[in-house]
């Protein structure tokens, strides 16, 4: 028999008649054929009212007393959701996490999931119960009540129908589906029916932040369908699956993360081991690094810069101090008055010229960016918050993402084996000693047919970049990586990769383009080595970037380059030290390894 897992938020069951019209929608599914699991988050406000009322009585509250407090909020709202469904004629049994047999480890507020018992889940299925399980929440070894943390309630129902082999998971919130933007930032954002993991995991926040990271996580590493649709509607929804409709369009979707904090280290040796040292306390406390750019050295020195969620910028600064004290460089930025604007798409990895018309759109909005990053399906850009909106509407219109027109209703995709370990492996693999939520890299790369160019000094002015990759384009040049750093408020270098057999025309280009902007000179390398590694829990898992910056300093090879994203890092190298790298990062990673 099919089986369904329906997840509803707190505003989804914020009263009792929300409670019973999401009560309604369990006993359709029910009807129309399905095992139903009901993943329920608490009432409205009610998480926010408890942790208010902690507060009152504690500045600093226990955080095990915290996640026995916060777990009460779906406690009540699973019993009131069982009551509505037998008000309507029929069986349910309502379960709190420990109940369900959700293990977790023991990092209180903020627990990772282990393991998930299934036996009596499906007996209670089997006897014709709809299943209703309370979000956020598991027990750990002790028995101690653990939360899961922000988007608890969706990582639960995501896991749940991993390891239930679930048909689907359907996420019911207040918002009727996935948009090309935040709409409550861009009226003119658009509904899409269908994109995929990836997609989802580089923009976290596409379509008003409608799902979390770990849940997004959940979903690719074990094939689940997850369906976001409104609680409020019977509108069709999208869908979130491993290939998308969207694959086609250059750029699918756009984000605006709007609180961050640059920071600039200036003139830090160049010399294997720097970047572990300098990122390894700031791992230690746990802190977010979001863009991570370092540029190519100049008299034995580097600069890197880094963002970090603006509230953690003086945790971050104090922790790359102590670092600096025994390294030598110095902090020459803090600027917390910073955006980062992004597009996402599959369709970048295949067509040219995707980031030449976002800088260009931006150049000629009089935008200017600060840092620059690339992925293979992403483009990210820094900008001063008071041009960050602008620059999100600027390129959100450029893409054509306003005119978009969504399908009918969004297909949801048949479970197949493509040839790789089947759900059942995975699950069986993780539960028995990985844990459900941890890392798994599925692929480590060594690219070792590009070159490198870096433009040094060039001046820090709306256009430049468009400029450059505008004339490299048209010399038919096929850029890589591209990754802008700061070098002061006038000035920033530049540096990007192109395939090997394009260099020579690739360097006489940056040539002629220094000498018309000012530059102070272009530096390049013919043969590099790009060394990549690409997974599932890059984005919550903080230590990857980290393991691969030790597993490198430990072999003694030095970085010359470095950008980032929520799916991807990667690194360049000298192309001597491609194959020692390529192995160094298979045992550093060997256990999460796929």
């Amino acid at each position: 028999m099919p089986l369904v897992v329906q997840k509803f938020g707190g505003t989804s069951v914020a009263d009792s008649q929300k409670i019973l019209a999401a009560a309604r929608k369990a006993v359709r599914a029910q009807q129309q054929g399905n095992q139903v699991v009901m993943v329920v988050s608490a009432m409205g406000k009610n998480t926010d009212d408890l942790v208010a009322l902690a507060n009152e009585v504690n500045e600093r509250p226990p955080a095990r007393e915290m996640d026995m407090l916060l777990s009460t909020g779906e406690q009540v709202s699973v019993a009131l959701m069982a009551m509505a469904i037998d008000s309507l004629g029929y069986k349910a049994v309502s379960l709190t996490g420990g109940q369900i047999g959700i293990k977790t480890d023991s990092s209180h507020t903020k627990a990772r999931i282990q393991s998930i018992s299934t036996d009596r889940l499906k007996a209670l299925l089997d006897a014709g119960n709809i299943v209703i399980a309370a979000g956020f929440q598991g027990i750990d070894e002790n028995l101690n009540i653990t939360t899961l943390g922000r988007g608890g309630s969706d990582t639960t129902a995501v896991a749940l129908a991993a390891v239930l082999d679930a048909d689907e998971c359907e996420i019911y919130t207040d918002v009727d589906g996935i948009y090309t933007t935040d709409p409550r930032v861009l009226p003119e954002a658009r509904m899409v029916r269908q994109v995929c993991y990836d997609e989802m995991l580089e923009l976290a926040s596409l379509g008003a932040g409608v799902m979390h990271s770990r849940s997004v996580e959940f979903g690719k590493k074990f094939n689940v369908p997850i369906h976001v649709r409104s609680s409020l509607s019977d509108v069709p929804g999208s869908i979130i699956v491993d290939d998308a409709l969207t694959a086609s369009m250059a750029v699918s979707g756009a984000a605006l993360t709007k609180d961050e904090a640059l920071i600039s280290v200036f003139d830090v040796p160049d010399v294997p081991g720097t970047i572990h040292k300098i990122f390894s306390p700031i791992a230690d406390l746990k802190i977010t690094v979001d863009m991570i750019v370092q540029n190519v050295a100049e008299n034995g020195n580097t600069t890197v810069s880094f963002t970090v969620p603006r509230g953690e910028a003086a945790e971050a600064v104090e922790a790359v101090s102590h670092s600096l004290e025994e390294l030598g460089g110095r902090i020459g930025l803090v600027d917390q008055d910073v955006s980062k604007v992004s597009v996402v798409g599959l369709g970048m990895a295949k067509q040219t010229g995707v980031a030449n018309r976002m800088f260009r759109t931006l150049a000629e909005a009089s935008v200017n960016m600060e840092i620059i990053t690339t992925s293979e399906i992403k483009i990210s850009a820094l900008v001063k918050r008071e041009s960050a909106l602008k620059a999100l509407r600027t390129v959100h219109s450029q893409f054509e993402l306003d005119k978009i027109v969504a399908s009918d209703a969004p297909q949801i995709p048949e479970r197949t084996n493509d040839g790789g370990p089947s759900v059942e492996d995975v699950v069986r693999r993780l539960n028995e000693g990985m844990g459900m939520e941890a890392l798994m890299i599925d692929d480590i790369a060594l690219d070792d047919s590009q070159s490198r160019i870096t433009m040094s000094k060039v001046p820090n002015e709306p256009g430049i970049a468009a400029k450059l990759f505008d004339r490299i384009a048209e010399a038919g040049v096929f850029v890589d990586m591209i990754v802008q750093s700061y070098a002061s408020e006038k000035i920033a270098d530049i540096t990007f990769t192109m395939p090997r057999e394009q260099f020579e025309d690739a360097l006489k280009v940056a040539n002629q383009v220094c000498a018309e902007f000012g530059c102070e000179k272009v530096e390049s390398k013919k043969t590099i080595a790009k060394l990549s590694v690409s997974g599932v829990g890059l984005r919550s898992h903080t230590g990857v970037a980290i393991g691969m910056f030790k597993a490198l300093a430990d072999a003694s090879i030095n970085i010359e380059t470095i950008n980032t994203s929520e799916v991807r890092v990667n690194v360049v190298v000298d192309g001597a030290s491609g194959a020692t790298g390529i192995e160094c990062l298979r045992h550093q990673f060997a256990d999460a390894l796929r």
